[in-house]
C-alpha cells in the first residue's frame, strides 16, 4: 500500500463520526483529506455533492495515485463520485486546465449541486476563478449564522458566492445584504438564491469594500492626493444586527489596501460602526502566520478604542475535517457581541 493511501485511509477513518453527523444535517460538502496536517503537504481532497475535487499545490500526483485515491474514497463512502483534478502547483498557482494527468469527464464539469445545512449550493469543478465556489472551512460560521439570524438584518462583507447570506436567509433573517467587488462572485450568489426558491430574496451590492463600508458606517470617503477616485455605488448610512467580515489575505484598489497582517484595523473599524448596538460582528482572519491570541487582542483593543467595547467574545473553530496538529488552524473566527 502506498504512503498516500495509508494516510488517506487514516483520514477517512478519523472522519467517520463527523461524516455521519454531516449527512444527517443535510451536508455533502466537506474536506476528506487535509494534506498539510494528514501526511501529504500541498494536497487537498474535497467532496462537493456528486463531485470529488482533488487539488495539488506543491507537486503533481501521478495518474495511478489519483485514480487509486478516487477508488478508495468512492468505496469508503459507497458513492460513485465524479472526479476533477486541478493541479495548482505551477504558474503562480493557476489551475492547469490542459489535464495532462487526468481529463475530467464532461459530466464532472457540468453545473452540479452540493448541499450544506440542508441548503443547495452551485458546484463547478472549473470556472474563471481559482478557488472552489464554497469555502468549506467556513461551514461552522455559516451554521452559526443560520442558527442566530432570525428576525435580524444581516450584512455579508466580502461575500464571495454569498454562502453566509444564504445561511442567514435560511435562518429567517429580516433582511440580507451581500457585498462583494466581483460581479462573477455575486452572480453565483444569485444562482445559489435561485437554487433555494423558498427563501427570501437577498440584496446584492457590487462595490469595492472601502467606499461601501465607509458609507454604511457614516464615514467620509477619502480621496488620495492628486488621484481621482473611480465611480462607486452611493449607499445610505445603515447599521445591521449581524455583520460578517471575512476578507481575503491581501488586495489593493484605488480606495485602499486589504492587508490582514499589517492593517486589519482599517477593515474592522468601519465594520464595527456598521454593526448595531447590541449587535454581533463575526470577524475572520485566514492568514496562517497570524496567531489567534495576538489577533484577538488586536481586535478587542480596536473595538474598545472606537467606543464599541465587546461584551462577549467567542472563538469559533473550523470543523474536524480541517484538523490542526498545533490547535492553530489558518482560519480564525471571532464572534463579537457588542
Amino acid at each position: 500500500m502506498s504512503t498516500l493511501n495509508q494516510a488517506l485511509r487514516a483520514a477517512l477513518a478519523n472522519r467517520d463520526a463527523l461524516l455521519a453527523e454531516l449527512h444527517h444535517q443535510g451536508t455533502d460538502c466537506y474536506r476528506l483529506f487535509h494534506g498539510s496536517q494528514e501526511g501529504a503537504g500541498g494536497l487537498t481532497i474535497d467532496r462537493y455533492g456528486p463531485q470529488l475535487l482533488v487539488q495539488t499545490f506543491h507537486q503533481q500526483l501521478s495518474r495511478d495515485e489519483l485514480l487509486s485515491a478516487h477508488e478508495l474514497i468512492c468505496a469508503h463512502l459507497n458513492q460513485p463520485l465524479l472526479l476533477v483534478y486541478n493541479d495548482r502547483s505551477q504558474g503562480n498557482s493557476r489551475i492547469d486546465r490542459s489535464d495532462p494527468i487526468y481529463p475530467a469527464e464532461p459530466a464532472a464539469l457540468d453545473d452540479l449541486i452540493g448541499h450544506e445545512w440542508g441548503l443547495n449550493y452551485r458546484v463547478r469543478g472549473r470556472h474563471p476563478g481559482q478557488d472552489p465556489l464554497l469555502f468549506l472551512d467556513l461551514r461552522n460560521a455559516r451554521g452559526w449564522v443560520k442558527q442566530h439570524s432570525a428576525g435580524k438584518s444581516v450584512l455579508n462583507l466580502f461575500a464571495y458566492t454569498c454562502g453566509v447570506g444564504l445561511a442567514a436567509a435560511a435562518g429567517r433573517a429580516s433582511a440580507v445584504c451581500n457585498l462583494d467587488f466581483a460581479e462573477g462572485n455575486l452572480a453565483v450568489g444569485q444562482e445559489n438564491g435561485l437554487l433555494n426558491p423558498k427563501l427570501q430574496v437577498m440584496e446584492f451590492i457590487q462595490s469595492d469594500y472601502f467606499p461601501a463600508i465607509r458609507q454604511l458606517a457614516g464615514l467620509p470617503i477619502a480621496q488620495r492626493r492628486g488621484q481621482k477616485l473611480p465611480s462607486y455605488p452611493r449607499l445610505p448610512q445603515r447599521q445591521f444586527d449581524l455583520v460578517l467580515l471575512d476578507p481575503p489575505a491581501w488586495a489593493k484598489s484605488a480606495f485602499g489596501t486589504v492587508d490582514l497582517l499589517r492593517d486589519y484595523q482599517s477593515l474592522l473599524k468601519p465594520a464595527l460602526l456598521a454593526t448595531a448596538e447590541d449587535g454581533v460582528l463575526i470577524c475572520c482572519n485566514n492568514l496562517s502566520k497570524v496567531a489567534m491570541a495576538e489577533w484577538r487582542e488586536q481586535v478587542l483593543r480596536c473595538a474598545s478604542k472606537l467606543g464599541r467595547p465587546v461584551r462577549d467574545c467567542q472563538v469559533l473553530a473550523p470543523a474536524a475535517d480541517f484538523p490542526s496538529r498545533d490547535g492553530q488552524p489558518p482560519l480564525k473566527t471571532l464572534i463579537l457581541q457588542l
